[in-house]
């Protein structure tokens, strides 16, 4: 019970800042880009809500504009990876034998490697860019998701509704659409969720590094970069702030994967 009730909590949190994102524009009367010198490092209250940056451009209107941009990459990264990991997983389980082993030892090379290196070595490649970086996440991101799938697409080739499904001459890619695919999607969901959270702290990560999103463009880990020597001079809230933002919605994305994990882990032990 107290389970379901952190879970619709954290579930109410996470929807709050997706929309508060979302409808950015409708809820600051300030463009994130806007300059403004007469109000450079304003503090919190007054005409700006949450103060303004060293340009005078308004905290709270590029704290919702970033959020838009961080969620929106790790978005289009989790659907990316999502894809790649159910083919190359399901791919692997089903069809088994020296192609599952092949696959597997590929797999586990690929895991050995850190996901930070390749990251950095595709975007010396590819000059960066917002969707790029979605691209390159997505593409490192897949390993785990792979894992999964197979896992479950092996579990369920031994379950009686598969076998008479075979036995029955059900063609191949309906046993494992509707079958098999199906029957995976729980676990394809938990493992998602924490994909989507690494996905944002990889992103924040590589911005506040200075080589991830354009700095052009305002992001959860563009406002932490600029904000670093903003602190030193005292402007403390144009860092706390996204910070804040990304702790909770991180903080958030990993309880409800966890209060979602906890049933399917006792489905798979029964």
């Amino acid at each position: 019970m107290k389970s379901q009730k952190a879970l619709i909590s954290w579930c109410i949190v996470l929807g709050i800042i997706v929309l508060m994102t979302i409808f950015a524009s409708f809820l600051s009367s300030y463009e994130p880009n806007d300059m403004n010198l007469d109000e450079v490092y304003s503090s919190p209250g007054g005409g700006h809500l949450l103060g303004t940056d060293h340009l005078g451009r308004d905290v709270f209107s590029r704290l919702l504009e970033g959020g838009k941009v961080t969620l929106t990459v790790a978005s289009v990264s989790v659907l990316v990876s999502l894809v790649i990991g159910v083919l190359y997983g399901g791919i692997s389980g089903y069809v088994g034998g020296l192609v599952d082993t092949v696959m597997m030892r590929f797999l586990e090379a690929l895991i050995t490697i850190p996901s930070l290196i390749i990251i950095l070595a595709f975007q010396a490649f590819m000059q960066g860019g917002m969707w790029s970086m979605a691209l390159i996440i997505g593409v490192t991101g897949w390993l785990v998701t792979a894992r999964i799938v197979r896992s479950e697409f092996i579990r369920l080739k031994d379950a009686e509704f598969v076998k008479m499904a075979i036995m029955f001459g059900t063609p191949m890619w309906r046993i494992i659409s509707g079958h098999m695919l199906r029957n995976s999607i729980p676990a394809i969901f938990v493992v998602t969720l924490f994909n989507f959270a690494g996905a944002i702290f990889i992103e924040v990560s590589l911005s506040f590094l200075g080589i991830g999103v354009p700095p052009a463009i305002p992001s959860w880990g563009n406002m932490l970069y600029y904000a670093q020597n903003d602190i030193l001079i005292g402007a403390w809230w144009i860092g706390v702030f996204p910070g804040i933002m990304i702790f909770i919605t991180i903080l958030a994305i990993n309880f409800i994967g966890e209060a979602l994990k906890d049933p399917e882990r006792r489905r798979l032990d029964a």
